[in-house]
């Protein structure tokens, strides 16, 4: 049975769940950021973690491996990819239940706002969050 999702103050207490098999300490350019985070690697979450954290970001790059660990969909599922012309990111985004795909390179103002959201974080850098584009759609 799947765990329901955490309550607000628990929320905030609860880390963003950054899953990458990457060995760069940023793979998506998320840093600086005042959002508590947790990064690990495909093979070191745990059921439990992924279920509980307010929001999870999965590094394309790690795909393969987190595929296999057979999770079950959930909100909240963010797809990072690394090549911005890879046209089988959409099928592949879809089979996860993810809510959005985001490339590098774009602007990840979306990102930061969803970020706070998920995480009762009242701390932003509002300015540099709103002055970007729009958020993308969602898939």
């Amino acid at each position: 049975m799947p765990h329901s999702a955490p309550a607000p103050q628990e929320r905030a207490r609860t880390p963003v769940l950054v899953i990458s098999d990457h060995p760069d300490d940023d793979p998506i350019r998320l840093l600086p950021c005042p959002v508590p985070l947790r990064r690990l690697p495909s093979p070191l979450f745990s059921a439990e973690e992924y279920q509980l954290a307010p929001l999870v970001i999965l590094d394309d790059r790690s795909y393969p491996a987190f595929t296999l660990r057979h999770m079950p969909h959930r909100p909240g599922l963010i797809l990072t990819l690394a090549d911005p012309g890879d046209d089988t990111v959409h099928p592949r985004a879809a089979a996860i239940g993810a809510e959005a795909v985001l490339r590098t390179g774009q602007d990840l103002s979306w990102l930061h706002l969803r970020l706070h959201e998920a995480t009762d974080c009242h701390y932003a850098h509002w300015e540099e969050l709103l002055t970007g584009p729009p958020p993308p759609p969602r898939t």
